[in-house]
């Protein structure tokens, strides 16, 4: 027998089945809502930057985490926001937003009236901010990760070729990060003995250059390790149904996992962060992985894991870390954590990714945000001149030069021609004249909440800006208009109403769109006139 209650926005499905004269209950909570004329809305996918505002036939189960960070969120630019602890599935269909959630703490409420109204409810009740930054330096200077120069050859000669290289060619130190496979295996977290005779100098020569020392981790261990039968003894892996550790497939390979679920297992691999920070003077970490599927069917002393929990606590070990970068995460916005984008390809149509995806990082309530590396992610786009394209680099890093962080891994000296490393340069010089200001919206938005990068949307509601991905403002009067497809030679520019002063000191009257003759080295911006 089926009985179904409708309760206006908020359904609640309440399935009763009788078996053996025992009556057993299933409940479902689901929300509906339909989308009217001029109402548009943003999920927690974080994945999905490019498809949003969401469409007729959007799907999404928060059971997954899509490579990225998940927010248990909607927002609506009328001021509705739709919020749960737990996950749950979105469809968009014929009209009707649908939200299904097993768990009773979804909820729907009407917060004001705008995009900017629903995100600060949020904020305040579900994500408060913590009043903390990450690491300033992350903000003010440009990262360099060692990834696509070394790869998996991570080594001491070659890092500190590489950290000398930056400077030699006029690039200013910061975060350097030293990529996957500087460790002598998965969960045995010391330096290689043979790619790596003296860490603790060679960390000693990157301070003394100027950069800070992040070192990439994750939650694995080889079960082919010592470790590996130490943590067994010690119960402080996850384990399979039957028991046993459990093996998880994962990009490289198969590994069992730390279950940090116990107090135990979680000091166990802060210890190994602290003994690496004690020892060497490493200033931070990578902290790669986290993603739910890797956690699901994995138990804790028979007790099954929430995937979802797992993360989380994975994500926390970051909370002691000022240096720290995640790709993947569940819940945790307003917190002093960086969530990177998912990683990106070395062509235009994931740079043009890039803008959207960190619109809603911010209205989902991660403002530390870093657009991946500069040119992608992909190493294998690299091995071969005949693959890289140098537009594309340069676009990608001017792209990166007003957002929270910009992020450096390929070599620009190395894989450009002078034209396209100077216009490469030109992007890291005007970064360096906003740096007073990206600061002074970091500083703002770990105590408001705010996003430091902001869509058209948030700023300037109900104007018809709703669409508009390929633009952005750095906080309210400064709006940024990246070249994102290969040989342009002009650019549209969305202006709002008021006047508007571009880079090159030109004024505009807005309330139109204007078109913009664009240059290799130019990144076109205009400040709001007041």
């Amino acid at each position: 027998m089926k009985k179904l209650f409708y309760i206006t926005c908020l359904q609640v499905f309440l399935l009763s089945i009788t078996w053996n004269g025992v009556a057993q209950q299933n409940k479902q909570h689901q929300i509906s809502v339909p989308v009217e004329k001029n109402m548009s809305w943003w999920t927690g996918v974080i994945k999905h930057g490019e498809m949003m505002p969401i469409q007729n036939g959007y799907k999404a189960n928060l059971n997954q985490n899509y490579g990225n960070q998940i927010q248990p969120m909607l927002l609506s630019n009328q001021g509705h926001v739709i919020w749960s602890e737990k996950p749950f599935e979105i469809t968009l269909e014929n009209g009707m937003l649908n939200v299904i959630s097993p768990d009773s703490s979804l909820t729907y409420i009407k917060a004001g009236k705008t995009l900017k109204d629903g995100f600060k409810f949020a904020s305040e009740n579900h994500f408060p901010p913590s009043g903390k930054l990450p690491d300033r330096l992350l903000f003010s200077k440009p990262q360099y990760n060692t990834w696509i120069e070394l790869m998996y050859d991570q080594n001491q000669e070659d890092i500190l070729e590489y950290a000398r290289q930056i400077i030699a060619n006029g690039f200013p130190p910061g975060v350097l990060m030293i990529d996957d496979n500087w460790q002598e295996d998965y969960g045995k977290w010391n330096f290689h003995e043979g790619r790596f005779p003296n860490p603790k100098m060679m960390v000693d020569s990157l301070h003394t250059m100027g950069f800070k020392v992040m070192l990439w981790v994750c939650p694995f261990v080889s079960p082919d390790c010592d470790v590996f039968r130490k943590l067994r003894e010690e119960d402080l892996l996850l384990e399979d149904k039957s028991g046993n550790p459990a093996l998880i497939e994962w990009w490289n390979g198969y590994s069992s996992l730390i279950d940090l679920s116990k107090k135990e297992g979680n000091q166990w691999f802060e210890n190994q962060l602290n003994t690496l920070k004690e020892t060497y003077g490493i200033d931070g970490f990578k902290l790669d992985a986290g993603d739910f599927g890797t956690y699901e069917g994995c138990y804790s002393g028979g007790v099954k894991v929430s995937p979802q929990e797992h993360s989380e606590l994975y994500a926390k070990i970051g909370l002691g870390n000022p240096l720290n970068e995640y790709r993947a995460m569940w819940k945790m916005a307003g917190q002093p954590i960086v969530n990177r984008l998912s990683d990106k390809r070395h062509n235009w149509e994931d740079l043009q990714k890039l803008v959207p995806g960190i619109l809603v990082q911010g209205i989902m309530g991660y403002s530390f945000s870093c657009p991946d590396m500069i040119g992608g992610g992909e190493f294998v786009s690299f091995l071969s001149a005949e693959t890289i394209d140098q537009e594309l680099i340069v676009r990608s890093a001017q792209c990166h030069a007003l957002m929270p962080m910009m992020q450096f891994s390929v070599a620009p000296w190395r894989i450009l021609d002078k034209e396209h490393f100077e216009a490469v340069k030109k992007a890291v010089e005007i970064r360096s004249k906003f740096i007073p200001l990206i600061m002074e919206f970091a500083e703002q938005s770990a105590i408001s909440g705010e996003p430091i990068v902001r869509s058209m949307e948030y700023v300037f509601p109900h104007q018809g800006y709703e669409l508009v991905k390929n633009q952005f403002m750095l906080g309210d009067d400064i709006l940024v208009a990246p070249i994102l497809e290969k040989g342009a030679q002009h650019r549209n520019v969305i202006l709002p109403k008021g006047k508007w002063k571009d880079e090159l000191g030109v004024v505009y009257r807005g309330g139109r769109s204007v078109d913009i003759k664009v240059s290799l080295e130019r990144l076109p911006y205009f400040k709001r006139l007041k």
